[in-house]
């Protein structure tokens, strides 16, 4: 099955303004769009920073170490101040802040917003569209799917900054001492979790909470949650694909060849600290995570990429990643903009980003992969980066996200745990997960069908 689906256009936008770009690829519905919507005239337009003048951008973000590159802007930018504002990523805690504060009209300029959660703020016109600022001539810098995450319609609502392509970290050692090889295909990793079982461990967990891995491994096969006709949004959680992926996972879990913990939390650590797990299916970010976590397991660790439903596929998903965007009521939004390209495209700040673990650069240039590699010694002197890197240029493009992934994560979560816990099927929850999240968009006024 061919990976690369060509979107098609849906004709020229008919209104104007913000309303007009809420409409497109990715439709909010137009009377939605309205609410909130003040005047569309040019006469709310910024009339941006004079020449010499000097002026501070507020920028709200949670990235570790984010300070640093925001510091060597300020050091070369005496005009142009940046002020770093942490915000807490604890439970969706800052999109609440953000939404809070664009609802009190006083949002900060610029601000850290993960992909999946871009188009719940085009739903309260909390961004700013770029295009009039000419971000479409920086596009080429970015990997396709990244840049195509924050575009609807004509309209391009943030700066890519990193993501999280997928890949299987394994316990090297244990595969080796069991003389197994690591799986390439899902009907390979389903007989490595038969011979691992034998052993006395895991291969893994099926974490019912986690939602946006879920995600990527519908996305991997094939999956369109979101997609749109005109100003209706089509929502296709129910869709074959996830079906396939969803009928693989509850298969595995009824041969009791997986274990059903959460994970990322206490439990599931002390089973990566012990090898009770052998491998885990993460994202580029991971290294920091085993590492911090697991110190001891040092050198025993390789990644190899994720498994394909077929041989030789090379279909891969994302989980995780952020851009940096500019708030529809920034005064200066054509300095917050070169902002967020310098700190998304600069060698010396990608270097400071990565060296504090962000994860995959969303620019083309800039870096190298070897910089990538910051836990090589953890990996056993494995290159690692490298399979993250092939992973994230064969990262489907025409998957779209839609309003209120939050609460679409939350559902999954509620609904696989039920079905563990009763034995009900997989299928089912992606039925109800369907149903529910169609009434969540009805709820918040947007015009919504099944896809």
């Amino acid at each position: 099955m061919s990976k690369m689906h060509h979107h098609s256009s849906h004709g020229p936008l008919q209104a104007p303004g913000r309303r007009a770009v809420l409409g497109g690829a990715a439709a909010v519905a137009a009377g939605f769009a309205l609410a909130g919507c003040g005047s569309d005239g040019g006469d709310d337009e910024p009339k941006g920073r004079k020449k010499g003048e000097k002026i501070s951008l507020t920028f709200w973000s949670w990235v570790p170490g984010i300070d640093k590159p925001v510091d060597l802007w300020n050091s070369k930018n005496p005009e142009v101040q940046v002020k770093v504002e942490k915000v807490s990523a604890v439970d969706g805690a800052q999109y609440a802040k953000m939404h809070a504060a664009i609802k009190a009209g006083n949002p900060p300029d610029l601000g850290q917003i993960e992909y999946p959660v871009v188009p719940s703020f085009l739903i309260d016109n909390g961004l700013l569209d770029l295009t009039k600022y000419g971000v479409d001539k920086y596009k080429d810098k970015f990997v396709g799917w990244q840049w195509q995450q924050s575009v609807f319609g004509k309209a391009v609502y943030a700066v890519p900054q990193a993501s999280g392509p997928m890949g299987l970290f394994i316990r090297q050692d244990l595969f080796d001492k069991w003389d197994i090889e690591p799986p390439t295909t899902w009907d390979e990793y389903e007989a490595a979790a038969k011979a691992i079982r034998k052993k006395g461990a895991w291969i893994e967990t099926f974490s019912a909470t986690n939602g946006n891995r879920f995600a990527g491994l519908a996305w991997q096969a094939g999956a369109r949650w979101f997609g749109s006709e005109g100003d209706t949004w089509l929502v296709s959680i129910d869709d074959e694909p996830t079906r396939k992926v969803a009928d693989y996972w509850e298969a595995l879990v009824k041969q009791k060849l997986i274990k059903t913990i959460p994970d990322r939390q206490n439990a599931w650590y002390k089973d990566v600290q012990t090898g009770a797990m052998a491998s885990w299916l993460g994202a580029s970010w991971g290294d920091a995570l085993l590492v911090g976590n697991a110190p001891k397991t040092s050198g025993k660790w390789r990644v190899v990429p994720m498994p394909q439903w077929k041989k030789g596929d090379g279909a891969f998903a994302n989980w995780g990643g952020s851009t940096t965007a500019v708030f529809a009521k920034s005064k200066y939004p054509q300095d917050a903009l070169k902002f967020a390209i310098w700190l998304n495209t600069d060698p010396e700040s990608i270097k400071l980003l990565i060296d504090n673990g962000y994860g995959t650069p969303a620019a083309k240039q800039g870096y190298t992969t070897s910089q990538l590699d910051v836990h090589k010694d953890f990996m056993g002197g494995q290159e690692y980066s490298k399979v993250f890197d092939a992973a994230s240029k064969g990262v489907d493009t025409s998957w779209r996200w839609g309003p209120a992934t939050d609460t679409l994560y939350q559902r999954l979560g509620d609904a696989f745990t039920g079905a563990l816990g009763d034995g009900g099927s997989f299928r089912s929850v992606l039925k109800k997960v369907q149903g529910e999240t169609i009434s969540d968009l009805k709820e918040k006024g947007l015009q919504v069908k099944a896809g």
